[in-house]
């Protein structure tokens, strides 16, 4: 460890001495213009994003350490029958091509999508053997861009399409993905079936001119919208008789005694993977001042976050408790595997994550080690005791997100659009959602219920994870997520409880809905966001960091401007009115 320690200094100290060079090539270059800043600034947030996961290479190892391994997972052959329907199975020797990320869940048991029962028996349900191509962990957008260069393209593409740069239409225009009106009207008629009985759903998965371009993951129901929020250990609470957090300062106050009478490393710790301050997107501790980082809606108008006052307010906060170490110091490197150890370990206290991914896996995983430790939601916070929150996490039934494209190249067509739709089909839901009857769940009046397999696992998986095994109930895919899945998912009452805490905010009429644009427009937008963003992120982590004064806070609004941030506003605008007129 000590080795480990002095090579990772030595390599901080040349970062720093890059660093120092490219301020000076920042500020030579100013003459040269708002991209000549922007492209530097890039360089700046790389080298920010390489100090904190170098700093945090000893502190990540010590908790993987401590994180409980994993037991093998059992095998289970799955002999049932397979439900006939109209056209399935699909009768086919053709093998198709499936692009898409394993989820974290599964990929901690099982390395490869074809080692996942649920994908064999879609495969086996269907009639359709599938070859899948499956990009490194948190580098979906990465190996899209290389992939889409290379011009060698899979019958099938599962990735975020709605934020496609130049959006939907100009996937499509490029050549990349199949415009898919005409195929599902001739091969999708249970996708169909449910676009006509819900026209709400139906118009947020359409571009402006019309076009469908994936079969989307659809969450059709309330309850399944709000999934996410503040996390703490109630046990230490009440060990140091402090109450559950509401406001700004209770949070200052729990976070301080978790670092000083508990001695714990890093209080407050949520996911800075994808991007920088990814945990707080929602709109947790920032959204107490007013704002959410990125686009919202204040009284019907879209505004920008992170270019009002408020903004300035958050980063001073967190500016003040990251130099108290009362945040994670390696914040902006931490990923899904690293919050786990930091929860599970004790190294952290307090997150912001999923009541399923998060209390339903943590719970489980430290009550042979602390049966007293307790993980319970906590309200978004607030200035003052006694406000409702007015932003948090809450979905559209459509986010734009979880939807499989299929290829402009693909030879596949027909095959692609019926094993797609399956999902939709009376089947294809229940086996989405719970599974392999006789398996993972059980026909009980009329309920589909989960086995022991799922909620009891002899190898001791959480549920998250033994239904990731089974089903993507839990993760996206092209179905309706059924609401009874969650159910029984959020077995602890505090999952049931984080429901109800975390959706008592505004969040309903301060999300923009899930907005197409034009061809034209997406391009744009996504031009000036690039560059927005990359200064955004950059500068937040360096007043964080107190690499940069908060005072130029002025000057890096004037930057934002210079990127044309109100012409994006703008386009927002424009595409949430027609929306609306829909």
């Amino acid at each position: 460890m000590r080795e480990q320690r002095t090579e990772s200094n030595g390599v901080e100290r040349v970062a720093r001495e890059q660093y120092t060079g490219i301020l000076d090539d920042q500020n030579e270059s100013t003459k040269d213009g708002k991209r000549g800043i922007v492209g530097q600034s890039r360089h700046i947030l790389w080298l920010l994003l390489l100090l904190a996961v170098l700093g945090s290479s000893c502190k990540a190892q010590e908790a993987r350490q401590q994180e409980a391994s994993l037991p093998s997972f059992a095998q289970n052959s799955i002999e049932a029958d397979i439900p006939q329907e109209d056209g399935y199975p699909i009768h086919t020797n053709k093998t198709l091509t499936y692009w898409a990320e394993l989820n974290g869940n599964a990929g901690n048991i099982k390395p490869t999508f074809q080692d996942v029962p649920f994908f064999q028996e879609w495969q086996r349900r269907t009639g359709v053997k599938l070859d899948f191509i499956q990009p490194p962990a948190n580098q979906a957008r990465e190996a899209i861009n290389v992939l889409l260069a290379s011009g060698d393209l899979p019958d099938m593409l599962e990735y975020e399409w709605a934020g496609f740069p130049g959006g939907p239409e100009k996937a499509i225009s490029d050549g990349y993905i199949l415009r898919l009106n005409e195929v599902m009207d001739k091969y999708a008629p249970h996708l169909k079936q449910y676009l006509r009985e819900h026209p709400e759903i139906d118009k947020q998965i359409k571009t402006d001119s019309g076009s469908y371009y994936v079969f989307p993951f659809i969450q059709g129901e309330e309850q399944l919208l709000t999934y996410q929020g503040p996390i703490i250990r109630k046990d230490w609470l009440d060990e140091l008789g402090l109450q559950v957090p509401v406001t700004i300062d209770d949070w200052h106050t729990v976070l301080k005694a978790f670092k000083e009478k508990k001695g714990i490393a890093a209080p407050l710790s949520f996911l800075g993977v994808p991007s920088p301050l990814f945990g707080i997107e929602s709109g947790a501790f920032v959204g107490a001042y007013g704002i959410k980082k990125g686009f919202y809606l204040d009284q019907g108008q879209v505004k920008y976050g992170a270019m009002e006052p408020g903004y300035k307010s958050f980063l001073a906060l967190f500016r003040e408790w990251y130099a108290e170490g009362l945040i994670d110091k390696n914040m902006s490197s931490v990923d899904t595997k690293t919050l786990d150890a930091n929860m599970i370990s004790g190294r952290s206290g307090a997150s912001i994550w999923n009541a399923g991914a998060g209390i339903g896996m943590w719970q489980p995983a430290v009550k042979d080690k602390w049966p007293q430790a307790k993980f319970v939601p906590a309200p978004y916070p607030v200035l003052h005791a006694g406000e409702k929150p007015k932003f948090g996490q809450r979905a559209n039934a459509y986010m734009g997100s979880g939807g499989v494209a299929i290829s402009s190249s693909s030879k596949n067509v027909e095959e692609a659009v019926r094993m797609l739709d399956y999902g939709y089909s009376p089947a294809g839901h229940l086996l989405f959602n719970f599974g392999i009857e006789g398996i993972s769940y059980e026909m009980k009046n009329g309920y589909p219920l989960y086995t022991d397999l799922i909620m009891q696992n002899k190898d001791r998986l959480a549920p998250a994870q033994s239904l990731a095994m089974y089903t993507r109930a839990s993760y996206f895919g092209p179905f309706v997520q059924d609401a009874r899945y969650l159910e029984q998912y959020y077995f602890l009452t505090e999952q049931k409880d984080a429901v109800s805490i975390w959706s008592d905010t505004d969040a309903k009429h301060t999300m923009l809905p899930q907005i197409s644009k034009t061809e034209k427009e997406s391009t744009e937008f996504s031009a000036i966001m690039a560059d927005v963003t990359t200064l955004v992120d950059e500068m937040s982590l360096k007043i964080i960091f107190g690499i940069e004064p908060l005072e130029n806070f002025d000057d890096y609004v004037a930057q934002i401007k210079a990127l044309k941030i109100d012409q994006a506003i703008e386009i927002q605008t424009a595409a949430l009115k027609r929306y609306v007129k829909r």
